[in-house]
C-alpha cells in the first residue's frame, strides 16, 4: 500500500493539461471487443482502472500495441472465451467495475458473457440491474453460477426491443448501446445516459458503422447491423480532472491555466465553482484560475444557503462533490452537500473534521460545510483514501494544510489520476511518494 507525504502550504504556479478522460476509456476499449477489425484509440490515460482493463483484454487475447505515449491499437479477431471461465477472469473483474462494459459486446457478438461481482470504489451499492434488465429485453438469458458467485448471460440471437430504464445510468447505456448495436432490428433506449462519454461512444459506434440516433439525449434509436469495422477514436480531456484542478487552485491560492479542456463539453462544472466565489475564467480552450486569497459561498436569490446537489447530465457529476465539498471549508460562508447517487460516498469528512474543517454530517447524502474563510488553516494528517474522488479531496485539503500530512492507500487515487505527483510537483507542490 503505497503512501503521499505531502508538505502543505505552498503554491502552485504554472499550468496543467487534463489526462485523457477515465470513465471514457474504459467504454471505448470494451466496444473493440465489438469487431474483428483494428480499432485506434488515443489520448489513453496511464491510470491504474484503464492499465487493468486494457490488461484484461490482453488476456482474452486481443493484440494490443501501445503505438504512442497514450495511443493503443486494439484488435479482437481471436478473442479467448475460455478465459472467461478461468479464476484469473473473475480476480480481475473484482478489482475493476469498468469490466462489467465488457458483458454487452461479448453478448451481441459471441452469444454468451460472464459477470463477476465487480470491483471499484467502496463508496455505496451500485447495482447491475439496469445491465441485467436492458439486456435481458434484448433476449438474453440471466443465470447465476452460485459455486462461482457470478452470472452468465447467453443468447442465440439479439433483437432490437423498446425499454425505458429505471435509471440513467452511464456504464449500463454503454452496455446496452454496445449489444444493440449488433442486435438484429431496431432498439429504443428511453431515459438513457447523455454524458459526455456517452456521446463519445456513440461517435466511435457509428463510425464503426453503427446507425445510431439521438446522440446527446436520453432517447436512443439503434437500428441493428450484422458487424462492424475499424475506428480511430480520440478521449476527451477528463472534465473530473479539470474540477479538481480548479479546485486545488483555489485552496492553495495558486494561479494555474488549465489547458485545453474542452470547455464545450465541461456543463455546469464551471459555474459549480464560480457559485463558491472562486473565480474560473475562460480563455479560448483553456481554463484560468488567478490567484486569490478569499472566495465568498453565493446564497440563493432569497437569502437562502446554497445547496450543491449531483444529477444527471447536464447536472453535475457526483465524481466532483467530494472536490466540492473540501473547497468549501476554506470558503467563507456555507453550504449544503447533496450526494443524491451513492451513500457512502461522504463518510470520508470524518477525516476533514480532524484537520479542523467545520462540517456536519446530516446524514450518508448530505453534509453541510460551515466556511472558516481565512480565520482558521486546516492542519496536517494522516489519512486513508478510501475511493478515487475522495482521495483527491483528502490530497488538495493536504495542500493547503499547515504542516506535513500522510496519505495511505494511494493505489484508489493512481486508478483515476495520472502521475498525480510528478505533475502537481512540476508547478510548485511538495509530494512524496513511498512505494508499497
Amino acid at each position: 500500500m503505497g503512501s503521499f507525504i505531502i508538505e502543505g502550504g505552498y503554491r502552485l504556479k504554472g499550468e496543467l493539461t487534463p489526462q485523457g478522460a477515465k470513465n471514457e476509456a474504459l467504454e471505448v476499449i470494451c466496444a473493440a471487443l465489438l469487431t474483428p477489425h483494428e480499432v485506434r484509440i488515443s489520448n489513453v490515460p496511464d491510470i491504474l482502472d484503464a492499465n487493468n482493463l486494457i490488461r484484461l483484454m490482453q488476456d482474452m487475447n486481443v493484440k494490443v500495441v501501445k503505438t504512442g505515449e497514450h495511443d493503443y491499437s486494439f484488435r479482437a479477431d481471436d478473442v479467448d472465451l475460455g478465459f472467461l471461465e478461468t479464476d484469473r477472469f473473475a480476480r480481475a473483474c473484482a478489482s475493476l467495475r469498468g469490466a462489467v462494459m465488457i458483458t454487452g459486446p461479448l453478448l451481441a457478438r459471441f452469444g454468451r458473457a460472464l459477470v463477476p461481482q465487480p470491483g471499484g470504489d467502496k463508496i455505496g451499492r451500485r447495482r447491475l440491474d439496469t445491465h441485467f434488465a436492458g439486456l435481458q429485453k434484448l433476449g438474453a438469458e440471466l443465470k447465476y453460477d452460485s459455486e462461482r458467485r457470478l452470472f452468465r448471460m447467453e443468447a442465440e440471437r439479439l433483437r432490437g426491443a423498446y425499454m425505458l430504464l429505471d435509471e440513467a445510468s452511464v456504464t449500463g447505456t454503454a452496455n446496452i448501446l454496445m449489444a444493440a448495436a449488433l442486435a438484429e432490428g431496431v432498439t429504443t433506449i428511453y431515459n438513457a445516459a447523455c454524458e459526455p462519454y456517452v456521446q463519445q461512444l456513440t461517435h466511435l459506434l457509428r463510425r464503426m458503422g453503427a446507425r445510431i440516433e439521438g446522440i446527446g439525449s436520453n432517447l436512443l434509436r439503434i437500428e441493428g447491423v450484422p458487424a462492424l469495422g475499424g475506428a480511430d477514436h480520440r478521449l476527451l480531456p477528463d472534465m473530473v480532472e479539470v474540477g479538481s484542478f480548479i479546485g486545488m487552485a483555489a485552496m492553495t491560492g495558486s494561479e494555474i491555466r488549465i489547458r485545453n479542456t474542452r470547455c464545450d463539453m465541461l456543463g455546469i462544472i464551471p459555474e459549480a465553482f464560480r457559485r463558491l466565489g472562486i473565480k474560473v475564467e475562460q480563455q479560448g480552450d483553456d481554463l484560468f484560475v488567478p490567484a486569490c486569497q478569499a472566495y465568498e459561498i453565493e446564497t440563493f436569490m432569497d437569502g437562502a444557503i446554497m445547496t450543491v446537489a449531483d444529477a444527471p447530465w447536464p447536472g453535475l457529476t457526483p465524481d466532483l462533490l467530494s472536490v466540492i465539498l473540501v473547497v468549501a471549508t476554506q470558503a467563507s460562508g456555507s453550504v449544503l452537500i447533496h450526494q443524491k447517487m451513492f451513500e457512502s460516498r461522504l463518510f470520508f469528512v470524518d477525516k476533514l473534521i480532524d484537520m479542523g474543517a467545520r462540517i456536519i454530517l446530516c446524514d450518508p447524502h448530505r453534509a453541510t460545510v460551515i466556511g472558516l474563510g481565512n480565520r482558521v488553516r486546516l492542519r496536517s494528517a494522516t489519512m486513508m483514501s478510501p475511493d478515487i474522488r475522495a482521495g483527491i479531496a483528502l490530497l488538495i485539503a493536504a495542500m493547503s494544510a499547515d504542516g506535513t500530512s500522510h496519505i495511505h492507500n494511494i493505489e484508489q487515487i493512481d486508478r483515476g489520476y495520472e502521475h498525480i505527483d510528478k505533475r502537481l510537483n512540476r508547478i510548485g507542490a511538495r509530494i512524496t511518494r513511498l512505494e508499497s
